[in-house]
């Protein structure tokens, strides 16, 4: 029998993914008449070597003050609002499925991130959030007084 190193926080790491996999699913209760969900943020998490990078769909925005990036306890949390500015007599809508409105979503990260270096970017619809990672040098080898 081979002996493997007991990792503590592994079945946490793995509920929170599931977690994570659970609340990003579209529930009907959400969703509008038309079939579309409101408030929900479309987000793509990926790391690299140095960072973690954050990518989200956030057509609509008109100035920055309109979205608010925050990361606590190594939780990345985007909200904001998306306001529309044309009016419409509401016996004219045929369909209306494009989102107007408060938004918010938090997503755990991978790694642990310094906030203080954090770089957020928005173009074309789309927001990217750049996110150093904390250099673990934790491991360090400890002499041994041996008599």
């Amino acid at each position: 029998m081979s002996l493997s190193p007991f990792e503590s926080f592994r079945n946490l790491n793995q509920m929170r993914r599931e977690l994570d996999r659970f609340f990003t699913t579209d529930f009907p209760v959400l969703k509008n008449t038309f079939g579309h969900s409101f408030g929900n943020l479309n987000v793509d998490v990926h790391e690299t070597e140095h960072e973690v990078v954050a990518i989200c769909d956030i057509p609509g925005l008109e100035k920055k003050e309109d979205v608010s990036i925050e990361i606590d306890n190594n939780v990345l949390s985007i909200s904001g609002s998306i306001n529309r500015t044309y009016e419409v007599q509401d016996e004219h809508v045929h369909r209306q499925e494009r989102y107007s409105g408060n938004f918010q979503r938090s997503i755990g990260l991978p790694a642990i991130v310094k906030p203080e270096g954090v770089k957020a970017t928005y173009k074309n619809g789309v927001l990217e959030v750049r996110m150093p990672k904390v250099k673990s040098d934790s491991r360090k080898r400890i002499d041994i007084d041996f008599d």
